[in-house]
């Protein structure tokens, strides 16, 4: 049973590790780098700050989907995050907010 366990870990490790990527590399095509870091706050929060803060939240990746679609403020500060609809097809959004929300 032990083995079977350990096989699933490290299969599941595999298959998700280039959906991740995907995610960093859809953030950096659609300009959301210029705003936010990994690991650092620029004018937006960093995207390990946004996965603590959602951490644990059932809705965490619904809310997201549609904060980073629609734009807003309020959150994190006063500053604005524009809308980003049309920057990218509707599951790059799902697999961006996916990443972010694997950060630790």
């Amino acid at each position: 049973m032990k083995r079977v366990l350990i096989i699933v870990g490290i299969t599941s490790c595999c298959l998700s590790t280039p959906v991740l990527a995907d995610g960093l590399e859809n953030a950096k095509k659609a300009g959301c780098l210029n705003c936010h870091a990994v690991d650092k706050k620029i004018v937006g929060p960093s995207y390990k700050d946004v996965a603590a803060k959602y951490k644990g939240d059932a809705n965490a990746e619904a809310k997201l989907i549609k904060k980073v679609m629609s734009g807003g403020s309020g959150v994190w500060g006063k500053a604005r995050m524009p809308a980003n609809r049309g920057k990218m097809a509707d599951e790059e959004f799902k697999t961006t907010v996916g990443w972010i929300l694997s950060l630790k």
